[in-house]
Formats: C-alpha cells, structure tokens, sequence
C-alpha cells in the first residue's frame, strides 16, 4: 500500500458546463462512487460561471475529473473512475499513472502531490526498476530529485537507491549513485564511499566527485 489507511477515501472534483454532452454522465457515476463511499467528498464546478477555476488548472475542455492525484480530461467510463478511486492507495494503479505523467513531461503534478503526501516519493524508487522506464523518465526522475533538493522529501530514498547499488545492471547502479548525489546530506556517504569501489569507472568518477566536494567535518 501507498500508506494512510486502505480505507480512506479520496475527494474527487469536478469541472463542467451546462452544455457538455458528456458532463451528465461524469456527475452520476461520481454521485454513485460518493454514496458508496469509495469517494469521501465531491465538488462541482460550473467553469462557464467560474472559468478562473479552468484556467488556474489548465483545464482545456470538460468533464475534467480529478480524483486524489489523478487526473481524467473528456469522457471516461464508470468503471475508469471507480478503479482510479480505488486505485489511490494501490501502487500498481498510482505507478501507471506516474508513469504516463513522466512520459507526459508533468512532473511538476508529482512534485505538488509529494509536498503534501510525502510517503508518494517511494514511487521513484519502483520507477526505477519499471521495465518501462526509458532514460526520458529517469531524467524526469532527476529533475524531480533536484527540484526537491535540500527539503528532506526525498531522504527515505536513500536505503533504496543504496540497495540498487548492489545490482549487477551498470545503468542502474549508475543512476542510483546519481540520484543518491542528488538527495545529499550525510547519510549518502557509506553509500558514496561504496561506490568508491564499484567496478565501473563513471560509477566511481561521481562518487569520488561528491566526497572531493562534501568532505567530513
């Protein structure tokens, strides 16, 4: 589980118009996820009233659904939005999700969402090892990494990317030193001074690197 209760419910928030043939059916099927209890509080948005609340998001055309970090623009099924509220505390359903929001250049929805579900951050971590994660990813993995630099969100990565240290894969032994770089701070260290003995010698150039410039006090 992605941590909170595998109980909770996420709120969900709806932008519509009174001409949108699709918005209709989006309010039902969120009415019915709210009676069930599978989503915890709705609001809905008239964006033709209140067309601040489309342009402070973006919003290019509605239905636009948000339920807990994700995101649906247009139509989407009953039974999409019912997976996507049961998915919140799923990390199969929250890792897709990710995915396609790295692959989409949007990391910045990731970067929000840690600030207020710190525990979201293992995400990164799994990123990692996804089969699917292309070096365009990984790199979104690093912008996200310096973006939150210096406010310890991304710390409880460190046992992770240290772990990854031991792979016998190059690339990701490479990049978990890296990213480890990128988070900082002290308990890199054991990890850097590992490093300092891996049997490539990139691996051992960024180690050598952050310790020259982070010596002990």
């Amino acid at each position: 589980m992605v941590g909170g209760s595998e109980n909770s419910a996420p709120d969900a928030l709806l932008l519509m118009t009174g001409g949108c043939p699709h918005c209709p059916a989006a309010m039902q099927a969120l009415t019915v996820l709210l009676k069930e209890g599978a989503i915890g509080r709705l609001e809905i948005i008239n964006v033709a009233v209140h067309i601040e609340e489309a342009e402070a998001r973006g919003v290019q055309s509605v239905p636009w659904i948000r339920i807990g970090p994700f995101e649906v623009e247009g139509a989407a099924t009953p039974a999409k939005l019912r997976e996507l509220a049961q998915g919140v505390n799923d990390d199969k359903v929250f890792d897709a999700w990710l995915l396609k929001t790295l692959k989409s250049g949007k990391r910045q929805k990731f970067e929000a969402l840690v600030k207020n579900e710190p525990q979201r951050i293992h995400a990164l971590a799994r990123m990692m090892k996804n089969p699917e994660a292309s070096m365009a990813i990984r790199l979104g993995i690093g912008a996200i990494l310096e973006e939150l630099q210096g406010s310890g969100l991304s710390e409880p990565l460190v046992p992770a990317f240290g772990e990854m240290l031991k792979d016998t894969d190059r690339l990701l032994r490479a990049d978990a030193c890296h990213f480890l770089t990128l988070i900082g701070g002290e308990s890199i260290r054991p990890h850097m001074l590992a490093c300092v003995e891996d049997a490539d010698a990139e691996i051992r150039e960024i180690a050598e690197e952050w310790l020259s410039e982070n010596l002990p006090a």
